[in-house]
């Protein structure tokens, strides 16, 4: 087992590459050709995003509770879990299992998030390096990229899930080595604590949480369809999601830092709008220098915002615990909401436009609340 705070930094990326950038978002770069060789249409795929984020949202609200066993134990069995799913989706062509599977997925996601921070943070703070937490959050970009990168490799869907479920094994095996036990405290903490005050100010923020969730999804799910469906640029589909994990991986470094000097709410607005602005993009029209902006911005922001969103929840009377779950439920529901309204609307219309400018009025909606809390 390590001791180093670097090899436990990597470990924690190594954790949320499996869970989060694989587990959760590699569905990105294998739709199309699911599309394509199953005849879903975009609201079959739109809900069987948004079955994924229900399931995280319920993990989310389930790892915050007093559970047997420890934090490492939960840990390794959600990253097994979430193996098992990757793989089982290149074993079905059923929606009902493909919504199924990535319910469990979902809930695996959410638990590998929190107990591997959990276990991470914890002792790099012990250590002194709280400084690495940037390394261990840059695991999402790293595992989206490298995904992205993999399944590029081949045209058969199945053989893509397959591949990612391998990719994600091998990060899960090192996490095992890299991040130790952690007998001294459970699953749930048993600590007294007080409850959490929900004052006006916060539930603002979570109102702008959860435009964010809904801004941020809709391009993070259907931007290689979009690059596909447009013949003039088809051929960027290989690389345009490693693009977008290339910008997230270092992301929450750079957005937190300028917290420390902007302030966490006016970093929050300012990182809104840039998102905003790389929606819009391809929102306006598809070209290859539209969508590279889109990437760009939408994949260096989105990781950043989840940070700052929490961060600022901590703020305040009462253990923090109850308004970070809060702040994860409306999170989840703007990205439940997003791929689905989308998939519909395009069915109705042909067009993904109209779902990303209300995208990008979320967006700004959300930048403009974080302006008026911090006034």
């Amino acid at each position: 087992m390590t001791k180093s705070p670097v090899l436990l930094a990597f470990g924690g990326l190594l954790a949320m590459a499996a869970g989060i950038g694989i587990g959760r978002f590699v569905y990105t770069p294998i739709l199309p050709p699911m599309v394509a060789a199953l005849g879903l249409t975009k609201s079959q795929a739109g809900l069987i995003a948004s079955a994924n984020f229900v399931g995280y949202l319920a993990g989310a609200l389930l790892a915050a509770l007093r559970l047997p066993g420890t934090r490492r134990t939960w840990l390794l069995a959600a990253l097994a879990v979430n193996v098992a799913c990757l793989a089982a989706m290149g074993l079905t062509d059923s929606l009902s299992l493909f919504l199924l599977l990535r319910l469990v997925a979902g809930l695996a996601s959410a638990f590998i998030l929190i107990f591997a921070s959990a276990l991470v943070l914890d002792r790099l703070a012990v250590a002194g390096r709280s400084g690495l937490s940037a390394l261990h959050f840059a695991g999402v970009g790293t595992g989206i990229a490298l995904s992205a990168a993999l399944v590029s490799t081949s045209s058969d869907w199945r053989a893509m899930w397959f591949a990612s479920a391998a990719l994600a094994l091998l990060a899960s095996l090192a996490v095992v080595a890299l991040v130790p036990a952690d007998p001294a405290r459970a699953a749930g903490s048993t600590e007294p604590h007080r409850p959490a005050r929900l004052s006006t100010r916060f539930l603002v923020l979570a109102a702008a949480y959860g435009l964010f969730g809904f801004g941020y999804i809709i391009t993070a799910t259907f931007i290689v369809a979009m690059v596909r469906g447009t013949a003039e640029i088809a051929g960027l589909e290989p690389y345009i999601w490693v693009m977008f994990g290339l910008s997230a991986a270092p992301s929450v470094a750079l957005w937190t830092r300028l917290g420390v000097r902007w302030g966490i709410l006016a970093t929050f607005a300012v990182a809104a709008i840039v998102e905003a602005i790389g929606v819009a993009a391809s929102a306006l029209w598809i070209t290859a220098a539209t969508v590279v902006l889109s990437s760009i911005f939408v994949g260096g922001t989105f990781m950043g915002l989840t940070a700052l969103g929490l961060i600022a929840a901590r703020e305040g009377e009462g253990d923090p615990r109850g308004r970070i779950a809060l702040m994860t439920a409306s999170f989840s529901a703007g990205q439940i909401l997003g791929p689905t309204f989308a998939g519909y609307i395009y069915d109705l219309t042909g067009s993904l436009a109209g779902p990303s400018w209300c995208a990008v009025a979320a967006l700004v909606v959300a930048a403009g609340l974080c302006v008026a809390i911090k006034r």
